[in-house]
């Protein structure tokens, strides 16, 4: 009966450290699908802008797919907003709270936050 008292709580203390371990690793490694994908698609923006002179309107849908970014009826998605300014924002919208995986032009790098350009 103590082997397995002993083996219960160690086990229960291995899942402990596993989950602190996994809640404290950088967004880079556990959302790295995410990013990759995320980074392609804003090299594409980066490029149609370029290319026009100006970003994608967030309403432009054919262009938007052009670019990678796909309407999704799955539970994540990707969203794509823009503002006045000449300024985008990526975010990984997974569930109703936030905060999201997000990317904003301003900052130029992946978070995990609130979106920032409201529409």
């Amino acid at each position: 009966m103590k082997k397995i008292l002993i083996l219960f709580v160690s086990l229960v203390a291995l899942l402990m450290i596993s989950v602190t371990v996994y809640w404290n690793l950088p967004i880079e490694i556990i959302r790295k699908s995410d990013i990759e994908k995320g980074n392609k698609i804003i090299q594409n923006i980066k490029s149609y802008e370029k290319k026009f002179d100006r970003l994608p309107e967030n309403s432009d849908y054919k262009a938007l797919e052009n670019l990678g970014l796909h309407h999704e009826d799955s539970r994540v998605y990707l969203d794509y907003k823009t503002d006045n300014k000449g300024n985008f924002e990526l975010t990984y919208l997974d569930g109703f709270d936030g905060p999201y995986l997000l990317w904003n032009s301003q900052e130029g790098k992946w978070t995990i936050d609130y979106p920032k350009i409201l529409k």
